[in-house]
């Protein structure tokens, strides 16, 4: 199933999101639905929220990275009930977008390393440390979990300078070539 993405301005996006239990959903489906959905969108990520869901599950492909980042290369992988507990004071700026917020780019910038304690799909506990785009497509996508969206982290100036694109987007002036929903 392809689902439509959830754009700024639903509240979803701004829900903290639940635990799941291995008897909650069915975790392999939607999983599975969740990079279709991202492949059609043609995005590197996609937390739950952006689908409507309020649940702690987001998915990255970081497979488009790979010419610039070989460590990138086929890395799919899906996290539930994740926690980043560790962020490296190292940081840098990347220019980042949003599936949930068409046509808008902006820097943002985040720890170059994190440590994060998370289940996969099978409910195996992992306890692993992120660097690099890996690191930064988790954060972005991390705090989709925690009810919060990239332009909350863009500097004063610039979150002013969107403020009319980010209502336009929430009364459905936007465009993009995937389906979306308000």
């Amino acid at each position: 199933m392809i689902y439509p993405i959830v754009v700024y301005g639903d509240e979803v996006l701004r829900a903290k999101c639940h635990d799941i239990t291995p008897d909650s959903i069915d975790v392999k489906k939607l999983v599975e639905d969740m990079f279709s959905t991202l492949e059609v969108a043609e995005g590197v990520g996609l937390a739950a929220p952006q689908i409507g869901k309020d649940i702690r599950l987001f998915i990255v492909d970081c497979t488009p990275w790979a010419e610039e980042d070989p460590s990138c290369a086929d890395y799919k992988k899906a996290f539930i009930n994740a926690e980043i507990y560790e962020m490296s004071e190292e940081t840098k700026t990347y220019t980042e977008g949003c599936l949930s917020i068409p046509g808008i780019n902006a820097d943002v910038r985040r720890s170059l390393s994190i440590r994060m304690r998370y289940v996969d799909e099978d409910f195996v506990e992992h306890d692993e440390e992120f660097t690099g785009l890996k690191a930064w497509v988790i954060q972005h996508e991390y705090d989709h979990i925690e009810g919060h969206v990239f332009t909350d982290r863009v500097s004063p100036i610039r979150r002013n300078m969107i403020r009319n694109k980010l209502a336009n987007i929430s009364k459905g002036k936007y465009r993009c070539a995937y389906k979306t929903r308000r």
